[in-house]
């Protein structure tokens, strides 16, 4: 088991399986893109599948794979096919932004892939392809229905972007409201790649639920497991939910339980830190898993508490891009 020097049981790790993305969404990298990694520094499959059974023989019960996009990386099925046999693992999620996902669909489900997280920051195609420079919308809502209509939970996560996508927080929820899926509202982190300058958050989790509540003042609370990032409602006659996760605001960061390990194999335990060890050089070096395990522990004595104190440890790492952290 891994427990950090907070007392808060590591249980859920984030897994970045590449840096790249097919999108080039206006708040997570410039229209140019970024310098992606070269592929000979990503971890390959082999060593995410060790490195997954180290995890799990740690008491890591939920693995997240997230990007970039998971699913430009052809070979991530193999990686899903493992976790799926995995002991141990309780939970096997994805981040997708839906373009890529269409053929697997029916294979994530044989696998058992409990829930699939859909990066989604518009309804119309217009809104689409201003956010995401990208001309897409009716792929990726065919592919959202396909997963809608499968075995597989589905979550949207919608992050509201100041002057961009406002007036399609009350269509998202018209959309859970006939449809059996949980619309997570993020404030905007300023992780954009240098993209553009992030000064302040004038749309935080308190300005989106006061906007909520102007059309729809009747919901009610749901529970949620004290470890989640979001605090979720449910709207009266509505088939699916609402949440909000103040990403910015960090006020989740008291119980965190997770880690993030990077398409490069950085161990990351902040969000808001910079990478405390890299995990590949230790899975390429020959060494037995002992040693993947201590630079596990490691990093888990020394945590920051939240947010704030990595962000005061590190220094800013805002012109980092997403894509590159790991989701």
């Amino acid at each position: 088991m891994l427990i950090d020097n907070h007392n808060r049981v590591i249980n859920y790790v984030r897994l970045a399986v590449t840096d790249r993305c097919n999108l080039r969404c206006n708040y997570c990298m410039p229209e140019e893109g970024i310098a992606f990694s070269d592929r000979k520094s990503l971890l390959s499959i082999d060593e995410m599948k060790r490195l997954c059974n180290i995890l799990a023989s740690r008491g890591v019960d939920k693995i997240r794979l997230t990007g970039g996009e998971p699913f430009v990386r052809k070979d991530v099925m193999q990686l899903i096919e493992h976790l799926s046999g995995l002991e141990g693992l309780r939970e096997i999620s994805i981040t997708t932004n839906a373009t890529l996902i269409g053929p697997y669909i029916e294979q994530l489900e044989e696998y058992g892939v409990h829930s699939v997280n859909v990066s989604l920051d518009a309804i119309t195609p217009e809104s689409f392809k201003r956010i995401t420079r990208r001309d897409q919308f009716e792929l990726v809502h065919e592919n959202l229905m396909r997963l809608i209509e499968s075995k597989i939970k589905v979550r949207i996560n919608f992050i509201v972007l100041e002057g961009q996508n406002e007036e399609d927080i009350h269509h998202m929820l018209e959309f859970q409201r006939v449809h059996p899926v949980s619309v997570r509202f993020l404030e905007e982190m300023p992780f954009n790649g240098g993209s553009r300058n992030f000064k302040d958050l004038n749309w935080n989790h308190r300005k989106i639920l006061e906007h909520i509540q102007k059309r729809y003042p009747s919901f009610e609370k749901l529970p949620a497991p004290l470890t989640s990032t979001s605090v979720n409602y449910k709207i009266p006659g509505h088939t699916g939910s609402f949440g909000i996760i103040p990403s910015f605001s960090r006020t989740f960061c008291g119980s965190c339980n997770r880690l993030r390990v990077t398409a490069t194999g950085d161990l990351i335990t902040c969000l808001y830190g910079k990478p405390v060890a890299n995990l590949r050089d230790t899975l390429r070096s020959g060494l037995q898993d002992s040693f993947v395990e201590e630079a596990l522990v490691r990093a888990v004595g020394s945590r920051a508490k939240d947010g704030f104190e990595a962000q005061d440890r590190f220094g800013s790492i805002f012109g980092s891009s997403m894509t590159s952290i790991g989701g």
